[in-house]
């Protein structure tokens, strides 16, 4: 009678710390970026340090949002230029952000999917992230990848937001030229515009040019862009390209646009109001966040001041300012 040992269960890899893990990151290893974005994504406090560290050797990497309305094919898209840039010679990088599951909370990998392919055969990263709640179209530690991938050495990094509206225009801080892709035949026109964001673009594109309706899309982008009530620089009248990612027509003209943007903004000097944009954006994001987090953490401390807004004890700006221990400044509202 032969009696059979249970398999002894594999053994955890020791836990490698983060500062460790710093080197490899500027030398282009993937394990140590994939290691990277998930302990930044995770909101590991180990990893803060080692993260500033990193973004000391950023700043080099051309990033460029893609965003537009959902359905609009921004994956498909995504893909296309992935090869149009690594045939070009670039080192491309992908941050896709999908909307959270329901169940895990963690993202739902449509993305990845799509672009499997193209990253595969042409060595490019890709990176899945969960929005968890967040607003804008973003997810919290969105920059905090990029940070990662722009001190590996990857450009551009291409920066995939959920399908956003007119009031989730995170992006537009968060990279220095903006994609705005838009659908033909997702009802009328101008409505289907105006839910593009289309104030934001630096670069207009149209999605599924085979279609009879994109070329109307285009005229109608076209006629708004005469109004003069778009774009986001006096110098810099945006492009309006109808491309199809399944055939690759005119993709190679939209990449051919994201570079000319990225010499016009080294040429004309706007790159540094931009970096200021973002910078300042990522302080004051990274303040809302610490303050949440304190507020999350003395939970007591909140529901005392909620109970005295409920029975009128007080108001709620007094409760507001009590909570953040400014209580020199209630005698003043």
């Amino acid at each position: 009678m032969t009696i059979s040992t249970p398999p002894r269960p594999a053994k955890r890899a020791a836990y490698t710390a983060s500062s460790e893990l710093v080197p490899c990151v500027l030398a282009g290893d993937v394990p140590a970026i994939a290691r990277m974005i998930s302990r930044a994504e995770g909101g590991y406090p180990e990893a803060s340090n080692a993260l500033a560290e990193i973004y000391r050797h950023t700043g080099r990497a051309h990033i460029v949002g893609i965003t537009g309305v959902p359905g609009a094919g921004k994956s498909t898209l995504v893909s296309s230029l992935i090869r149009a840039f690594a045939l070009a010679g670039h080192k491309v990088g992908v941050i896709a952000v999908d909307p959270s599951s329901p169940f895990s909370g963690g993202a739902i990998l449509g993305d990845r999917v799509r672009m499997s392919d193209a990253a595969c055969a042409f060595q490019c990263f890709v990176r899945s992230m969960a929005t968890r709640g967040h607003l804008g179209g973003l997810a919290r530690s969105t920059l905090q990848a990029v940070d990662i991938l722009d001190a590996a050495g990857y450009s551009p990094i291409i920066v995939e937001t959920v399908g956003v509206g007119q009031d989730e225009v995170e992006v537009v801080t968060a990279a220095h030229t903006i994609v705005v892709l838009s659908a033909p035949g997702l009802g009328d026109d101008i409505q289907a515009i105006k839910a593009g964001i289309l104030e934001i673009a630096d670069i207009h594109a149209v999605s599924k040019s085979d279609k009879p309706e994109a070329a109307a899309m285009v005229s109608a982008l076209k006629g708004m862009m005469a109004l003069g009530s778009t774009g986001t620089s006096a110098h810099w009248p945006p492009p309006v390209l109808a491309v199809s990612s399944l055939s690759g027509e005119r993709v190679q003209d939209l990449k051919d646009a994201i570079d000319r943007h990225w010499r016009h903004l080294k040429d004309s000097g706007e790159l540094a109001g931009r970096q200021r944009v973002m910078s300042r954006a990522r302080i004051l994001a990274t303040a809302r966040h610490l303050f949440q987090s304190k507020f999350n953490q003395g939970a007591d401390e909140l529901e005392k001041h909620v109970r005295a807004v409920v029975d009128r004890d007080t108001d709620p700006s007094v409760a507001a300012y009590r909570l953040l221990g400014w209580d020199n400044e209630v005698e003043a509202i």
